[in-house]
């Protein structure tokens, strides 16, 4: 592959990406959910388990300060609370509320309907191999947002 075309690639990977975090948070705050979207990728960490600051530091490739303020401001808006952690008396686990939850499936929904919309223009076998190419690629994450 000439550098050209990985870079034009690349590019496209990326507008694919920055458009789907844009659509998914307009459609989330359209819903009434008042974020932005690194909140998002903050969910995509707490959903699959419950996490400690530290553990949204790693995940979001920030400081511990900078998830500890993001974890303050979900706190203050109901998405999310700090619980004892049941392994170490030290630690803080930070678990969604049922606010949060609502957000998370409010998300899922809005990114079905990008994901739809991507089936209208190529079809939807197109889209499932589209998929199984970048799970091939990048099958973990983690997730994180462009600062």
């Amino acid at each position: 592959m000439q550098n050209s075309e990985a870079l034009a690639l690349a590019t496209a990977l990326l507008a694919a990406a920055g458009g789907l975090t844009q659509r998914i948070n307009d459609g989330v705050v359209a819903r009434g959910f008042e974020l932005r979207p690194a909140h998002g990728f903050a969910f995509a960490r707490l959903a699959p388990g419950d996490a400690t600051v530290t553990d949204l530091a790693v995940h979001l490739g920030v400081t511990k300060q900078a998830a500890s303020q993001l974890v303050d401001e979900l706190v203050r808006k109901g998405y999310v609370e700090r619980r004892p952690h049941p392994g170490d008396a030290r630690a803080r686990l930070v678990v969604l509320t049922e606010r949060g939850w609502d957000c998370t499936r409010a998300a899922e929904e809005v990114a079905g309907e990008v994901v739809r919309a991507w089936a209208d223009v190529l079809g939807e076998g197109e889209v499932r191999v589209l998929r199984d190419c970048l799970m091939r690629i990048a099958p973990y994450g983690p997730i994180r947002p462009a600062w």
